[in-house]
C-alpha cells in the first residue's frame, strides 16, 4: 500500500473509532454514564487516535478539521478531498456496526424512534433548542476545536502534547454542546447516524455540515492572523511525529 493510501485508510479507521466510541457511548450507555461520560468518550477516542494515527495522517478524522488544515496550507487539496471521503466512509461503517450491536437488545432497536445519537434541533434537540442556537453553537465550538488543533500542532508548540490539548478541548465542547443538539462539530460524525435514522435526521443534516465548515474556516483565518512569524509551517503529520532524538531512542529499544 502506498503512502497516500495509508493516510486515507488511517483517516477512515480513526473516524470509525471516534464515531463508534463517541456515538456508541451515547447509544449503548448514555443513560448510565450521562453527558459527562459521553463527552469523555469522544475526547478519549480522539486523544488515543492522535497518538496512534497522527504520525501517519495527522489525525484529522473530521472534515471541518481537514478544511481548516487546508486553509492553513498544511495539506494539499487533492489529499483534503480524499481525507473527507475516507472520514465519511469510516463514520458510516461505524454507525452501521453500532446499529447491528444495538439491535441485539431484546425487542430490537429502531434508530428512527430512538434517534441513534443523531444531531438535531427544535423537537430533536435534547433541550429543544432552535435552529439559530444550534447553528451558532456548531460554528463557535468547531472554531474552538480547529483553532486548538492548529495551535497544538504548530511547529512552535511543545512537542508530544498535541493529543492532550485536542482531546481535552473535544471533551469540553461536548459538555457545552450535547444538551443543545447532541453536538456535531464534525460533518462525518453527523452523516453516519443520520443515514440510518433517515427522515428528520437527513432533513436537518445540512446544519451539521455547513456550520462546522464555517467554524473551521474562521478558525483557520484567525490562527493565520494571530500566529507569530517563525519556522516553516509543518503538516499535521510532521508536527505529531516524535523528535529525531525520541525516534532514535524508540528504535534503540525495539
Amino acid at each position: 500500500m502506498d503512502i497516500d493510501r495509508r493516510k486515507y485508510a488511517a483517516e477512515a479507521i480513526g473516524t470509525f473509532v471516534l464515531v463508534f466510541g463517541g456515538v456508541g457511548s451515547a447509544v449503548l450507555a448514555g443513560p448510565r454514564i450521562g453527558n459527562l461520560g459521553v463527552a469523555l468518550a469522544f475526547g478519549l477516542a480522539l486523544l488515543a487516535m492522535v497518538y496512534v494515527i497522527g504520525p501517519i495522517s495527522g489525525c484529522h478524522i473530521n472534515p471541518a478539521v481537514t478544511l481548516g488544515v487546508l486553509l492553513a496550507r498544511k495539506i494539499e487539496a487533492r489529499h483534503a478531498v480524499a481525507y473527507v471521503v475516507a472520514q465519511v466512509v469510516g463514520a458510516i461503517v461505524a454507525a452501521g456496526v453500532l446499529l447491528i450491536i444495538a439491535k441485539g437488545l431484546p425487542g430490537g432497536y429502531d434508530p428512527a424512534v430512538t434517534g441513534f445519537g443523531a444531531n438535531g434541533f427544535d423537537a430533536h434537540s435534547p433541550a429543544h433548542y432552535g435552529v439559530g442556537a444550534a447553528f451558532l453553537t456548531e460554528v463557535v465550538l468547531t472554531f474552538l476545536l480547529v483553532f486548538t488543533v492548529l495551535g497544538a500542532t504548530d511547529v512552535q508548540a511543545p512537542v508530544g502534547f498535541a493529543g492532550l490539548g485536542i482531546g481535552l478541548v473535544l471533551t469540553l465542547i461536548h459538555l457545552v454542546g450535547i444538551p443543545i443538539d447532541n453536538l456535531s462539530v464534525n460533518p462525518a460524525r453527523s452523516i453516519g447516524p443520520a443515514i440510518f435514522v433517515g427522515g428528520w435526521a437527513l432533513g436537518q443534516l445540512w446544519l451539521f455540515i455547513v456550520a462546522p465548515f464555517v467554524g473551521g474556516a474562521i478558525a483557520a483565518g484567525a490562527y493565520q492572523a494571530l500566529r507569530l512569524p517563525g519556522p516553516t509551517v509543518l503538516t499535521l503529520t510532521e508536527a505529531q511525529q516524535a523528535l529525531p532524538r525520541q525516534q532514535d531512542e524508540r528504535l534503540a529499544r525495539s
